[in-house]
């Protein structure tokens, strides 16, 4: 199910409110009464609504996402000490820090570091044998140059300073139902000409990452590149704006199954040429055509890295 698909649709705008407010202050104390407020709610009532949109209770949301944050820093910022990370996410102590990382992945950050091949590595969310979350090691080192041998034939990659992109757009969790998002925000734009036109570019925000978030629980933005006003107080959709600066842009023409695979080769190129994804940005798509209409059903399409 969708956030539009729920009922009451000012509930689901409001938390998305909440969400977006968490993202950006992670680093810091994050109360119910201080998202409550941000939404909108009374503690009370934001409580039982979280639950019921999101699938997990406030506190357990933010432990998750500092977590699966502070791991993505372990990995990408070998110069940063567990002690750092542990500290820039709220968390009171090393060992306090290494029991919440170790329950979620099963190993602790300092294993999580020495596991790793090098500079590159792919983490993902499965279910061990007892049910519990286990932080598995999917190492490619060997397969890099299948990665940069892709990535080079299958795309046309710039460094570029890009301006603020405003969309319209939704909330959407996990892998699943993203096509129907996709069809909801074009309906939401057709009576209003803002979609349905040849010049219309569709975008897609990751608000988490699939190497250290469980994929029905990745956060996304669906939605349309436009300036035009949202309004509509009863509408899921709102603004977004994608923060002008430097990015990687690769352009490529795909079918939908070698998404997973461009994206995965796209941050392998990333790492080899020296670059770190910006701590201020998501990577996001545009997409510059309608694949029903490509003669091969194949996405012309560009992939986008924010880059310090």
């Amino acid at each position: 199910m969708t956030f539009s698909e729920i009922k009451d649709k000012e509930y689901v705008k409001r938390v998305d409110t909440a969400l977006r407010y968490i993202d950006c202050r992670l680093d810091e104390r994050l109360t119910l009464e201080s998202v409550a407020t941000e939404a909108c709610f009374s503690p009370y009532h934001f409580h039982r609504i979280f639950k019921v949109i999101i699938g997990e209770p406030l506190n357990a949301y933010i432990l998750r996402k500092r977590i699966e944050r502070a791991s993505a820093e372990l990995m990408h910022r070998p110069e940063t000490s567990v002690g750092d990370v542990a500290t820039r996410f709220g968390f009171g102590s090393n060992s306090s820090f290494t029991r919440a990382f170790k329950k979620h992945y099963g190993v602790s950050p300092t294993e999580l570091r020495e596991r790793l091949p090098g500079k590159f590595s792919k983490i993902g969310i499965s279910e061990s044998k007892i049910g519990q979350k286990t932080l598995i090691l999917d190492e490619y080192i060997r397969n890099i140059e299948n990665h940069l041998n892709w990535i080079m034939k299958n795309a046309k990659i710039e460094i570029k300073e890009t301006p603020d992109v405003r969309i319209a757009c939704l909330t959407h969790m996990g892998e699943e139902g993203v096509e129907k998002a996709f069809g909801e925000i074009i309906r939401w734009g057709a009576p209003k000409g803002i979609t349905g036109r040849p010049e219309t570019l569709m975008a897609r925000v990751f608000h988490d990452s699939f190497r250290v978030t469980a994929p029905e629980k990745v956060r996304m933005s669906i939605g349309v590149v436009t300036d035009a006003p949202i309004g509509e107080e009863d509408s899921p959709v709102s603004a977004e704006v994608i923060g002008k600066g430097r990015k990687i842009v690769a352009g490529m023409e795909i079918p939908a199954e070698e998404f997973g695979k461009a994206w995965s080769s796209l941050f392998v190129w990333m790492t080899d040429n020296g670059f770190k994804k910006s701590e201020d940005g998501n990577p996001f798509e545009i997409y510059r055509n309608d694949p029903r209409e490509h003669p091969e059903g194949k996405f012309l399409v560009d992939l986008c890295i924010p880059i310090e």
